[in-house]
């Protein structure tokens, strides 16, 4: 029998992506797959059921999960749906396991093996499989429309009949995906924009896209390409640079987060205190506890002294029709290195599947997650 793979309409409040597209479908019933989707499972991302000519489309949820060998999500199932799944089931998501132990342990005691996306190793072989990458290009453009949207003043130079507009001047903190992104969209709507990054190698990366580098007199460079962590004198070194440089800024987008970690606090209120009165932040990290005082997700803060501090929530789900089509490309990608002919072979010798992989055979593979659970159960 072909393996069979469901897709279900994503229940998250506010979740409009979907883990499978047209173009996708097509792809996996050429490799022998059968395709089981809930009904209107894309239709927030403006995929009508019509255009999933090559799938079975049922009512419900669980008709799709009872018969399911392959699981594809956004958001992590629930644990109703964990349980409406058959043993064994493969289950492909960005499955957050720091942010529920209780479905970990669901499909830990289901024997589902799950590969949790944002565990894949950031490898040149894995980068066409990097929902995180993807879903970060979309957060950073998304950002800087929010940011322009919001502030007072043009983005570009213009010359007019009533004398010149200077460009607004953009501060993009962390150079990371989302941030790339951001500095190149930001060029785009004519603002003199600048990066951040404690990484001073990310330097080049930033220049090339037309950017300043903004240097602070500190440099974090450690060993592998990674950043160390600073000395309390380096740190207040930073900060300082950091606080009388914004004074002169207009618009600020923070990128900086690390997955399954709290986001650094990089913008503190006294430094927004220095702030001219109308600039604006946008901070993306806002949902794991944000780069800047103030910030919380889904709420726009307006200090005293008249800076806008704009928490963000899941961006990508904001631009669901390109989200969807990145993210559903990157699990067909993942997917494709153990599916052919129809039917699913794990190599447990990939690193890709093996770093990836959260639960498997009644167990929690990832070790940091293991750990997490075990800790809190004793």
């Amino acid at each position: 029998m072909p393996v069979v793979v469901a897709v279900l309409r994503e229940s998250a409040e506010g979740e409009r992506r979907v883990a499978l597209t047209p173009e996708v479908a097509k792809k996996l019933k050429a490799r022998g797959a059968q395709i089981v989707m809930e009904k209107s499972a894309g239709t927030s991302a403006y995929f009508p059921d019509t255009a999933f000519i090559d799938c079975e489309v049922v009512a419900d949820g669980p008709a799709a999960l009872s018969r399911a060998d392959v699981l594809l999500r956004v958001q992590p199932p629930t644990v109703e749906e964990i349980g409406h799944l058959k043993e064994g089931a493969v289950v492909i998501a960005h499955l957050a396991p720091h942010l529920g132990p209780e479905r970990v342990k669901a499909m830990r005691d289901r024997k589902i093996t799950s590969f949790a996306m944002e565990l894949l190793p950031r490898t040149t072989r894995a980068q066409a499989m990097d929902v995180l990458s993807s879903q970060a290009g979309v957060t950073g453009y998304k950002a800087v429309l929010i940011a322009a949207e919001r502030a007072p003043k043009f983005f570009p130079m213009l010359t007019t009949a009533a004398g010149t507009i200077r460009p607004s001047k953009v501060l993009i903190v962390g150079a990371g995906v989302a941030g790339l992104q951001a500095i190149a969209t930001a060029k785009r709507l004519g603002a003199q924009v600048e990066g951040f990054d404690v990484r001073p190698e990310t330097r080049e990366q930033i220049e090339s896209l037309g950017a300043k580098f903004l240097d602070l007199g500190v440099s974090a460079a450690g060993a592998g390409g990674y950043a160390r962590e600073l000395t309390a004198e380096e740190r207040e070194q930073q900060q300082q640079a950091l606080a009388n440089h914004l004074k002169n800024i207009d618009v600020v987008v923070t990128t900086a987060a690390v997955p399954g970690r709290k986001a650094p606090r990089i913008i503190n209120a006294a430094m927004i205190a220095g702030m001219k009165p109308g600039a604006v932040i946008v901070d993306i990290a806002a949902d794991s506890g944000g780069n800047v005082e103030f910030s919380e997700a889904n709420k726009t803060v307006v200090t005293d002294n008249g800076v806008s501090v704009i928490g963000t929530s899941n961006l990508p789900a904001t631009t669901p029709i390109n989200a969807s089509e990145m993210y559903a490309r990157n699990l067909y990608n993942f997917l494709e290195l153990s599916l052919a002919d129809g039917v699913l072979t794990l190599d447990w010798d990939d690193e890709l599947i093996a770093k990836t992989c959260l639960t498997h055979a009644g167990e929690i593979k990832h070790e940091p997650t293991k750990q997490a659970i075990e800790g809190a159960s004793s």
